[in-house]
């Protein structure tokens, strides 16, 4: 089962108050410049956070959240050091709480 590891924000704080489209523009560019497939996926109101065994991890973050989720742990540490206010963590997926690792709440718009 793959550890899918994220960063937890405030959307407002991700992706209003930080150039971070940015960050993921020039991510996204690097890897295809590397001819690497992208690992990384920004996911707004995580569903992986309803699980009861995240609650304490989502009563750190002002809601509605934001996560970036990846399979490379250093990428996650390099965003960590970059933003500072967040929250990170990993977990396992597909369980059988966690079916969907990218899954969200947000309505589709």
């Amino acid at each position: 089962m793959p550890t899918y590891h994220y960063v937890l924000a405030s959307q407002r704080f991700l992706l209003e108050e930080e150039p971070f489209e940015e960050v993921l523009k020039e991510r996204t560019r690097n890897y295809q410049e590397q001819e690497k497939q992208i690992d990384f996926w920004l996911v707004k109101q995580p569903a992986f956070l309803e699980v009861p065994e995240m609650a304490a991890v989502k009563a750190k973050c002002p809601q509605p959240s934001v996560a970036v989720i990846s399979t490379n742990p250093q990428f996650i540490t390099w965003l960590k050091l970059r933003l500072e206010y967040v929250v990170t963590g990993e977990f396992q997926a597909p369980s059988e709480k966690i079916p969907d690792p990218l899954a969200s709440l947000a309505p589709v718009s």
